[in-house]
């Protein structure tokens, strides 16, 4: 069963960053890419055609005719036939090389007739840039960026946008989930998590109600300094 609150957190997640942003900034579709990696990372059905005209105007998703793909000459009739949406990748593979997490069924794109469509990173997007099908920033690979940087700026453009259940969100799913792998600096003296907290704390969304089982309850809050710290507990840094 796909886990709508991720889905949905990640739509307005997009819808929020869209919004607030100017359309030549270029970091939003590195954004987007961490975005769906991270979504990527829960049981959740693919939900990029509720907001795709952002992520094709972003560069982060393209669209051609699937007479465009390179190998429609060789398997016309298989291209010709296709009548509902369909994942082109023959067989599960790996994560792509560069580590940016994109689902592995999507490496070789989808139809969704009468169209084609790549994301940025994956294979098929590859091959496009190769043969001249996509040209300028759509045609730069995408930039890694760390999970928590993206979230502050989520979380700072839906407190303009007044989505305060994005925020809360956010909070809820608690400071282990932004952390990277590996981290070497106390998690309060990271500035993004420290802001993401603070944002969170001034606008009320560590209170609003969200579904059940989001927010911890109150006491998972009082077993861990981090945590309560987190939670705006505990207004001293933990030692």
């Amino acid at each position: 069963m796909s886990m709508h609150e991720i889905e949905d957190l990640v739509e307005w997640s997009v819808r929020v960053l869209d919004a607030r942003h100017p359309g030549a900034d270029r970091r939003v579709r590195d954004w987007f890419g961490e975005l769906y990696s991270f979504q990527g990372g829960y049981d959740c059905s693919f939900t990029q055609f509720r907001v795709m005209e952002i992520l094709l105007a972003r560069d982060y998703c393209f669209r051609f005719e699937v007479v465009a793909h390179p190998d429609y000459l060789e398997r016309r009739e298989f291209f010709d036939g296709l009548e509902e949406f369909t994942a082109l990748a023959d067989i599960a593979v790996d994560d792509d090389e560069d580590g940016s997490g994109l689902d592995a069924w999507l490496e070789e794109g989808y139809v969704d007739p009468p169209h084609l469509y790549c994301d940025a990173g994956t294979a098929l997007w590859r091959r496009a840039v190769e043969v001249g099908l996509i040209a300028g920033i759509g045609a730069e690979p995408l930039r890694r960026v760390a999970l928590a940087d993206v979230v502050r700026e989520v979380v700072l453009a839906a407190e303009a946008e007044g989505e305060i259940w994005v925020i809360a969100t956010w909070h809820a799913l608690g400071p282990a989930t932004l952390l990277p792998d590996f981290y070497t600096e106390e998690p309060w003296e990271m500035p993004a998590l420290s802001e993401i907290r603070a944002i969170a704390l001034r606008t009320g969304a560590t209170t609003i109600e969200l579904p059940s089982g989001l927010r911890p309850p109150p006491e998972y809050y009082e077993e861990d300094e981090l945590e309560a710290w987190w939670a705006g507990a505990a207004q001293d840094l933990p030692r």
